[in-house]
């Protein structure tokens, strides 16, 4: 098949996929259960999308490519899935809610599909990434293969972090300012949009022969602007700052929103 007719597959499949999810969060209450198809639903659609593709020039590119998707959405997701099974609710789903209120079903419904829309423009990303068609591994391609690894595993230090400190009762109410989220308040959120340069660097042909490989630039700057100032920041610190008032002002003002930096005195 076309890249075309895969990529239209893919955009109806996610479609679906996000359909589905706005069911299940209907029938179990638990808001949470968005992004737990989301990640796993790019992680597939990108996936599939690949193999069924007969752009592939360079087999080496296209596994390395599967392989970083597959452990990005298999890490992510399952993260997702097990805090979703842990909690009655998202916070960040469920203050929408109450802001759209009588509207909030058909709103959110829309709202799933524009993340839909989201995961779409990163499956794209990634299968421009993987159609690059140098038949040999490059250097890019190994710097962004670092890079990912690096993204991985600081997402999961991060999460494993804020997860260690949640288990204490002793820090019930409190915030977590150790290891890395004393360096980024939103480290989880860095790490998740660093991975997403990586196929920036997979599809970089610095020769201008592959010019359109720098239209996966679309997927960090897209992660950016949703983390940084749409679906993950702005909800999250609202929240924050909702429930943990003043000690997270301070936190605030000493910690970077994002970028990892030192700490403020």
């Amino acid at each position: 098949m076309t890249a075309v007719v895969i990529l239209v597959i893919a955009a109806v499949a996610f479609c679906f996929v996000m359909a589905c999810a706005f069911l299940v969060q209907r029938l179990t209450g638990n808001n949470g259960w968005a992004d737990t198809f989301w990640s796993f639903g790019v992680g597939i659609i990108g996936t599939v999308s690949i193999l069924m593709s007969n752009d592939m020039v360079s087999p080496s590119r296209k596994w390395l490519v599967v392989v970083l998707l597959a452990l990005w959405s298999l890490r992510l997701g399952g993260h997702i899935l097990s805090r979703t099974l842990r909690s009655s609710d998202d916070p960040r789903y469920a203050r929408l809610r109450k802001e759209w209120g009588s509207a909030a079903n058909a709103r959110m419904f829309f709202f799933l599909q524009s993340q839909a829309f989201a995961g779409i423009i990163l499956v794209i990303s990634v299968y421009i990434a993987a159609a690059r068609p140098d038949i040999e591994l490059e250097f890019p391609d190994y710097l962004g293969l670092g890079i990912m690894v690096i993204a991985l595993t600081g997402e999961a230090i991060a999460d494993w972090q804020l997860r260690q400190f949640a288990r204490h009762p002793a820090n019930h109410g409190k915030i977590c300012e150790t290891g890395l989220w004393r360096w980024s308040r939103h480290p989880n959120y860095f790490f998740e949009w660093l991975g997403w340069v990586s196929y920036v660097l997979i599809a970089a042909d610095f020769d201008g022969d592959y010019v359109h490989g720098w239209l996966t630039l679309a997927a960090p700057v897209l992660m950016y602007v949703l983390l940084r100032h749409v679906s993950g920041v702005p909800p999250l610190e609202d929240h924050m700052l909702a429930s943990r008032g003043r000690a997270f002002r301070d936190y605030q003002r000493r910690t970077s929103i994002f970028f990892p930096m030192p700490p403020q005195k």
